[in-house]
């Protein structure tokens, strides 16, 4: 009983959160990914304005380097539930020479696409940007607010944060600037998959065992692909894995896992001992790799 009340609770805090978001900004947009978390937040979104249609549109960044599977299921949601979805392409910005592709070992798209959204920002002037992080994924996003505000660069300053006593979400800003809004920041991986075997949420296969092609550096599982860097004596074999966070190919690893359902999905996560975004390539960069990607602008 208790996790069934504590679900309700999260749930009713993330529909607070929606609604204050409609009531406070005039151009808000869910930026969605395809992963777990930006489908919660679809299935929440849908929640707080029934019967009506969600009342902005979904942004996808993408990389160009995504899992396919993740990609068909975007398309797939989108046109089920009737949605508005923009995409922008980090291509383009390497096309137009406002960033440069990355080479090497651990070369990868993630940073990359900062510079992306920041121009669809502008291109849109949307002043909250909806988004799935969550406090207990990496200590960059637990010095967050549910409202984070973001200066006229896109630069997120972690010594100015607003009190958020009570409850009471403070979307004021200044010419310029946007927000962030986490509406499942208080959620934990946990609470997003016993959320998704309650609603019985459809979420893309990568989330449960299968068969791939994988190699191994650095002790992780990396997918092979032709988007990812892999030298000659790391060798391709097949093993039965999962995704827990899906970013792009680049930047995400697999885990080993016989886990095909959602109910043996969160059996395994109730035994873990490593936090999802330990399979996250791109967090290993450095201590703060996460906080200087915030800070320059990134989700």
């Amino acid at each position: 009983m208790s996790s069934i009340l504590k679900t309700n609770a999260l749930e009713s805090e993330a529909i607070y959160i929606f609604r204050e978001v409609i009531s406070q900004f005039d151009k808000p947009v869910l930026l969605f990914s395809g992963g777990k978390d930006s489908i919660t937040l679809v299935r929440l979104a849908q929640k707080a304005f029934f019967p009506a249609k969600i009342p902005f549109p979904l942004l996808h960044v993408d990389t160009g380097h995504n899992f396919p599977e993740t990609i068909e299921f975007r398309d797939r949601l989108v046109k089920e539930l009737g949605l508005e979805l923009i995409v922008r392409h980090v291509q383009d910005a390497i096309d137009e020479g406002k960033v440069v592709e990355e080479s090497g070992k651990y070369s990868s798209r993630n940073s990359l696409q900062t510079t992306t959204l920041l121009d669809a920002i502008a291109e849109f002037k949307f002043d909250a940007c909806i988004g799935g992080a969550r406090r207990d994924e990496e200590k960059a996003r637990a010095k967050e607010r549910i409202f984070s505000v973001r200066d006229d660069f896109g630069q997120w300053d972690e010594k100015n944060q607003r009190p958020e006593l009570f409850d009471l979400l403070n979307g004021k800003i200044e010419n310029g600037q946007n927000v962030r809004v986490f509406p499942i920041s208080n959620w934990t991986e946990l609470d997003v998959w016993s959320y998704i075997e309650q609603e019985q949420i459809e979420i893309p296969s990568i989330y449960f065992s299968h068969k791939r092609k994988v190699f191994i550096r650095d002790g992780m599982i990396w997918s092979h692909s032709p988007f990812v860097y892999q030298d000659e004596d790391e060798v391709v074999e097949e093993r039965i894995v999962r995704f827990r966070t899906v970013g792009d190919m680049s930047c995400t690893a697999a885990v080993d896992s016989y886990a095909a359902t959602i109910s043996e999905v969160v059996g395994e996560i109730r035994l873990s001992t490593i936090s999802e975004r330990g399979a996250r390539i791109d967090d290993k960069r450095s201590e703060a790799a996460m906080e200087k990607r915030k800070q320059q602008g990134y989700f």
